[in-house]
């Protein structure tokens, strides 16, 4: 879908990359090695979204950090776009809304770092039922096309957990 407006395989990694969480943030380098490119390719496409202003930089040493301009105009339409690549937002509506008790959704795993691997790992929190949980979730599968793994916390576990420090990023909220 995104790979026919978007014809820029690199650049759709760095919006991705940038845009899902905006909590990432890369130097050249590391990109580099993530995504398996040139670092010339990659330069070009930071340089780009930088002079649009959709990143943010900052120079750390000899090094360039970018991060996503979260005060963007564009930055919410751009994340929403990312969403529905990746299907959260059908999992949002046929999952989050039905499952009662639900509490939050955190997106975690190599998608909230901005890499696609074909799986969504997700946080459930609240009481929930499993079975239907279970149903949904492959129902959703095969609207997406990917496979969904999924942990469930009440909400006591969950803030014991340590795991809001880890990179989560939040796709639903009651």
């Amino acid at each position: 879908m995104i790979n026919t407006l978007i014809t820029s395989k690199t650049r759709i990694k760095l919006l991705l990359k940038f845009f899902l969480n905006p909590q990432n943030a890369a130097y050249l380098r590391g990109l580099e090695s993530e995504f398996g490119e040139s670092s010339n390719a990659i330069r070009l496409e930071l340089n780009r979204l930088e002079q649009a202003d959709m990143l943010n930089t900052e120079v750390q040493g000899n090094r360039k950090l970018f991060k996503v301009n979260q005060n963007h105009p564009l930055y919410s339409e751009i994340n929403s776009i990312v969403r529905k690549y990746f299907g959260l937002d059908v999992i949002v509506e046929n999952i989050a809304k039905r499952l009662g008790e639900l509490e939050s959704v955190y997106l975690t795993g190599d998608i909230a770092k901005g890499r696609d691997s074909g799986i969504i790992d997700l946080v459930f929190v609240g009481d929930v039922d499993q079975n239907y949980l279970i149903s949904l979730i492959g129902k959703a599968e095969k609207l997406i096309k990917r496979k969904v793994r999924y942990l469930v916390y009440n909400e006591e576990d969950f803030k014991n957990s340590g795991l809001q420090e880890k990179g989560m990023v939040l796709v639903w909220n009651r």
